[in-house]
């Protein structure tokens, strides 16, 4: 590449590492956070530009891929900003190293008091509920606590090693499919990937490597590991749920069918066996599934008319299902139908913490659609909640934030289907005419 096409990436680089230089001034880390997300997610709208129009020669991926590696170290031993989710983390590891079923208790529970510190529990956020992060999760939760205490350390070196592992199953997966690398920087140098997790801590990365491992299985016929991966990538966050349909009506006849349905949710509910008879492991995530609200654009709009949180829940629901349940049936390749599913689970979703879109991101390397890019550039907006929450304490939807994060989004959506369809048709052709 010419200087003018490698500047997007160098100014992209060093706009994440501007953590540091505002650190330096003293400039308060939350107003830090908020300037380098919404900045460098501006420029990876055009580092995208460049990637999806130019050749990437072998040194510039070398160097880039080195580069974003370099940032991932250099966010590890920094203090998480923009949320205080590690805190959770960390508390369960504690709990689960002190032979505690994490599910039993409340970390406020008055059976916890011995295992309190300065920071323990007191920082963890709404400490009157159980934890609600699936087994895999919390198996990771004891590794971290094992590795560095009560530091969000030992949690980064897990995502660390996991998102190295991420990235080499992308590599094999663009190997497989004849696609080329570059795309690959399209996950590795996304501001997203870089500040929800090497930053922020956040572990849905953890089910990743899982779900890039089943879809790489499944393409190569191995499908008894597709199915175990895929159940242990539902055991880090449940969203993965949302394959087993996919991989269900992809296969061919009964038998095959019932073991691409049955596996996954028997792995899942193996994880969950050693803690039911002890705990309350479903308790939590049913409280969070049927009140908690933030950056759902579909939901948002329509409970602004209907005023009532479970019956805009059940709409929206129906409303996925609707246009799921085509995209599961229709013809599309595999992959396709796993990025438009993701997709609009988001759409409709009443929760979408960037985080989440993680999930998109990485599948962006094998579906580099600009609905998706855009979506992870744009979803750094969101941050001006979490800036006004520490500012102020008041947590809050901004109504322009979810127009100008979703209509540009929305609309490259529709756009990408509309001309995926006239492509479609237009290689169909008319019938020949009947001799």
């Amino acid at each position: 590449m010419k200087f003018r096409h490698r500047a997007p990436f160098i100014l992209l680089i060093l706009s994440l590492l501007g953590f540091y230089v505002l650190s330096v001034l003293h400039v308060k880390p939350i107003v830090s956070y908020t300037i380098v997300y919404v900045a460098s997610s501006l420029l990876y709208l055009l580092v995208a530009m460049v990637l999806k129009k130019k050749e990437v020669t072998k040194t510039d991926f070398v160097w880039l891929l080195g580069s974003a590696i370099v940032l991932r170290l250099a966010f590890l031993t920094l203090q998480p900003v923009g949320s205080p989710d590690y805190y959770r983390y960390v508390w369960d590891g504690k709990v689960e190293a002190h032979g505690i079923n994490p599910y039993r208790y409340a970390p406020d529970d008055s059976a916890l008091t011995g295992l309190h510190s300065e920071t323990l529990p007191r920082l963890v956020t709404y400490p009157a509920m159980r934890t609600i992060y699936p087994p895999v999760s919390e198996g990771l939760f004891y590794a971290a606590y094992s590795i560095a205490g009560e530091s969000y350390v030992g949690t980064k070196i897990l995502i660390l090693l996991f998102d190295l592992a991420t990235m080499v199953g992308l590599v094999l997966l663009l190997t497989l499919l004849n696609q080329d690398r570059k795309y690959l920087l399209l996950y590795a140098l996304c501001p997203l990937t870089i500040v929800q997790f090497f930053l922020d801590a956040h572990v849905d990365i953890f089910g990743f490597v899982f779900l890039i491992s089943a879809i790489y299985s499944f393409i190569r016929e191995r499908k008894l590991a597709a199915y175990l991966l895929l159940g242990l990538s539902m055991s880090v966050k449940p969203l993965a749920l949302i394959v087993v349909p996919i991989f269900f009506f992809t296969e061919k006849g009964i038998g095959n069918r019932l073991k691409a349905a049955a596996i996954p949710l028997v792995v899942l509910g193996i994880s969950y066996l050693p803690f039911v008879f002890t705990g309350k492991p479903f308790q939590a995530l049913l409280t969070f599934t049927e009140n908690w609200t933030f950056n759902g654009v579909v939901f948002h709009v329509l409970n602004s008319f209907i005023h009532d949180n479970q019956r805009t829940r059940l709409i929206c629901a129906l409303l996925l299902l609707a246009t799921y349940i085509p995209i599961i049936l229709s013809r599309r390749e595999l992959i396709e139908k796993i990025y438009l599913s993701i997709f609009l689970l988001f759409i409709f979703s009443p929760i979408v913490h960037p985080w989440y879109i993680g999930w998109l991101v990485v599948l962006l390397p094998l579906v580099p659609r600009w609905s998706g890019i855009a979506y992870a550039a744009l979803s750094s907006l969101t941050v001006f909640t979490i800036l006004n929450y520490q500012m102020t304490g008041v947590w809050k939807d901004y109504p322009p934030v979810l127009i100008v994060e979703y209509v540009p989004v929305l609309i490259l959506f529709l756009w990408e289907l509309n001309r995926k369809a006239r492509r479609a048709s237009s290689t169909q052709g008319p019938r020949p005419a009947n001799l």
